[in-house]
């Protein structure tokens, strides 16, 4: 090699040194993938024993904590346990029981935007119908069959209604305001876990009047003798509709609030997969935060396919180290959490996508929710596009395969165990960023092995940020203070 063909590859050997030094290092969190089909399996097999579970955690005491830094309101921690704790899946196939909660999933979030579109078009709730109800008789009986929307649920909790109380299971649900349970008599009741609520029974029970402040605060509402009637309805046609009264809800031995505003359905159509009512924890006036002048509330996810769980905290604040971000509200629509997103890195490095993108305008159009009832996020597709090819452009060395339902990304890992995949994070500005655990976002969808990207497209101004990708975090919500904040293993 002579003295120009050395120089040549010395200085070719320092360039690519220097170009790889300058690389950013892509960051990797490891998927188990042996643990995530271990529990999906678990999951088909489990019968929980949801009564004892729950009668269980309500005779310990509730904790109250008065060293709240947000405010001197007593903290209080209620149960929180997912859907398949509560209800054993009829399924005996994992992907059927993965397609049936993504079809649940959409219905969820076709109602969600089409809220967002009456508040921004000005459309009245009181110029609706519900739809009917195309739910085929026979699955009334099957829990995960798809259909239902915000009323059916992923999360519950067990509180006690009435004096003396008596104990039901509940949906807990962000996208919501409205409280209710389903009452006697009934004129159409759906089948539920635990005896239908008797207003007859409780020596708490009052209607409210039509004049009240609850009644004029509802979106649909009418009078009858001089009390106040309500309707809930939901996306897919769901609905409940009856007597808006005031009743005292219980939380184990430890704590109850009286004279909180809820609906008394009688009349009541769709899946809701034996919960007794719903507990509504939007923004809006009539929610069960609101109405208990809570300055903040928390929960932490445990994953759907797991029978453990957490809690849900009131007035606790936010724990320490947590990852703040902005909580934002809309000027059209009170019941979303807005958050300040603005943006992804994956493996490390930022994805790029168009500034402003997930900013909202005046006119309430835009912006980035987060839920818990919506399991899978959604994002604008501009930025699903970009977040997705960012992993893709990583991922080249595992064996892809077809896509799923709405995943259009997804791996063959039935060989291995587990595997190294670059970490997906998102930004709140200011530097704030929180890493997801892999497997927050590649999920299994079958037993076999295929994992799929747990993202996807939405043709809505509006995205949202969907439980699936809280899993295992702590999310408080500082209402006090305008912030959010996420805590890794804070659950």
């Amino acid at each position: 090699m002579d003295s120009i063909s050395i120089h040549f590859f010395l200085l070719s050997f320092l360039f690519t040194s220097t170009l790889a030094r300058l690389s950013p290092e892509t960051t990797t969190t490891t998927l188990d993938i042996s643990s995530s089909l271990q529990q999906a399996q678990h999951i088909l097999s489990f019968d929980p024993q949801s009564a004892k579970q729950f009668s269980q955690s309500q005779n310990k005491p509730l904790f109250f904590n008065s060293s709240s830094s947000s405010s001197s309101a007593a903290a209080f921690s209620v149960p929180l346990h997912s859907r398949g704790s509560l209800h054993k899946t009829h399924h005996t196939d994992y992907k059927k029981l993965v397609l049936s909660r993504l079809e649940r999933d959409s219905a969820r979030v076709d109602s969600l935007t089409t809220k967002l579109l009456f508040a921004l078009n000005g459309v009245k709730k009181s110029e609706l119908k519900p739809v009917p109800n195309e739910i085929q008789a026979e699955a009334l009986s099957t829990p995960i069959i798809s259909g239902t929307s915000q009323g059916s649920g992923e999360y519950f909790t067990r509180v006690g209604v009435g004096n003396p109380a008596k104990q039901y299971f509940m949906v807990l649900d962000t996208g919501s305001d409205i409280n209710w349970i389903q009452c006697e008599p009934c004129t159409d009741c759906y089948q539920q876990s635990d005896p239908i609520f008797n207003p007859s029974r409780s020596s708490s029970y009052s209607p409210v009047t039509c004049e009240s402040r609850q009644c004029t605060s509802l979106d649909v509402s009418a009078c009858r003798s001089g009390k106040c009637l309500y309707q809930v309805s939901y996306g897919d046609g769901s609905y409940t509709v009856g007597e808006f009264v005031t009743e005292t809800l219980s939380f184990g031995n430890s704590g109850s609030i009286k004279g909180v505003a809820l609906g008394c359905g009688h009349d009541n159509e769709g899946l809701f997969v034996g919960a007794a009512g719903l507990l509504g924890l939007g923004g809006g006036s009539l929610s069960l935060t609101s109405q208990i002048k809570a300055t903040s509330f928390s929960y932490c996810l445990v994953d759907r396919d797991s029978s453990g769980s957490s809690t849900l905290d009131f007035n606790s604040g936010l724990p320490a180290g947590s990852v703040v971000a902005p909580l934002m509200k809309s000027g059209k629509i009170n019941t979303f959490y807005y958050i300040g997103l603005t943006g992804f890195s994956v493996g490390g490095q930022a994805v790029k996508i168009p500034p402003g993108l997930f900013d909202m305008d005046e006119s309430g159009e835009g912006g980035v929710i987060i839920d818990c009832g919506t399991a899978i996020t959604r994002l604008q597709t501009p930025a699903y596009n970009a977040l997705r090819d960012a992993f893709v452009r990583l991922t080249k060395d595992l064996p892809t395969t077809s896509g799923v339902a709405l995943f259009d990304t997804c791996y063959d890992l039935s060989s291995r165990s587990s595997v190294k995949v670059p970490t997906v994070s998102f930004h709140f500005g200011s530097g704030k960023s929180l890493d997801l655990p892999a497997k927050n976002y590649l999920v299994p969808v079958d037993s076999s092995g295929t994992f799929c990207f747990a993202f996807a497209p939405t043709s809505s101004s509006m995205s949202i940020i969907g439980n699936v990708q809280q899993q295992g975090t702590r999310v408080s919500f500082d209402l006090a203070n305008n912030k959010v904040g996420f805590s890794s293993h804070k659950c």
